[in-house]
């Protein structure tokens, strides 16, 4: 391995560690499972959707809120601030969320379809797992941290 990926691990690793962009990040993140399994309940209990649509539509509304409130709080010193630049990180934390969707919802699949675990608390584990890939990735790629 070269001196310079070396360093391009550590640095990225060290910026993953801030413990108060992590905190940041986890109480955005309980107000966005928060909107999801809302959203969830709602849809399957009182609109009668199939939990896995439903479950897509809980993911989007939750993954607004969260970019939100991301970007005003927890990432607030990273990036530009043009309509175009905000777009481009809207965009981006979609891609990435979208890793830690398909992680919670494969959680969320198994553990209902395979296991018959309730839905709403398969919904909170597979959100618990996929919280740690979107961290990753949200941090290292749509908010860039170890730039600074």
């Amino acid at each position: 391995m070269s001196d310079s990926f070396a360093e391009a691990v550590r640095t990225r690793f060290r910026a993953l560690l801030s413990t108060a962009r992590f905190s940041q990040f986890a109480g955005v993140g309980i107000v966005g499972a928060t909107v999801d399994i809302v959203g969830l309940a709602l849809l399957v209990d009182v609109f009668d959707l199939w939990y896995l649509g439903a479950k897509t539509i809980s993911w989007e509304l939750s993954i607004v809120v969260i970019f939100a409130i991301n970007e005003h709080w927890t990432f607030a010193t990273y990036g530009d601030m043009t309509p175009r630049a905000l777009a481009r990180r809207f965009l981006r934390s979609n891609a990435v969320r979208f890793a830690g969707f398909l992680v919670t919802l494969t959680v969320y699949g198994v553990l209902v379809d395979r296991f018959g675990v309730w839905y709403l608390t398969a919904n909170v584990v597979g959100i618990a797992v996929g919280f740690f890939v979107n961290y990753t990735c949200e941090s290292l790629y749509t908010w860039k941290v170890h730039h600074d």
